[in-house]
C-alpha cells in the first residue's frame, strides 16, 4: 500500500516538472520512469483485482513508453502531465479517506 503511494507520488512530481522547460533527456527519462511506475501500479491493481485500475494504469504506461512515441504536441503534453498528477495525487488521498 505504502509502496504506491510513493509511485504516485514521484510520478506526479516529475509530471509537473514536465511543465517547465527541461532538457530533452530529462522528458526521456521521465517516459522511462513513467512506464515503469505506471507498469507496477498495474500489477498491484491487478494483484487486488482491481480491473478499472488495471486498465487505466496499462494504458497510461503505454501512452508513456519510450520505445514508440506518442507525438502529441508540447500543449497538449502538459495539459496530459497535469492532469495525470492531479489524477495521481486525488487518488492517493481517496484511498487514503476510505480505508
Amino acid at each position: 500500500m505504502k509502496k504506491t503511494i510513493v509511485i504516485k507520488v514521484i510520478l506526479s512530481i516529475l509530471l509537473v516538472v514536465c511543465v517547465f522547460d527541461m532538457p530533452y533527456g530529462f522528458y526521456q527519462l521521465v517516459r522511462f520512469i513513467a512506464l515503469v511506475g505506471f507498469g507496477i501500479l498495474a500489477l498491484n491493481a491487478n494483484q487486488e483485482n482491481k480491473k478499472t485500475e488495471l486498465i487505466i494504469y496499462v494504458s497510461l504506461a503505454l501512452l508513456f513508453q519510450p520505445f514508440m512515441k506518442i507525438s502529441l504536441g508540447r500543449d497538449l503534453w502538459n495539459i496530459i502531465d497535469v492532469i495525470i498528477a492531479v489524477a495521481l495525487v486525488s487518488s492517493v488521498f481517496v484511498k487514503n479517506k476510505q480505508t
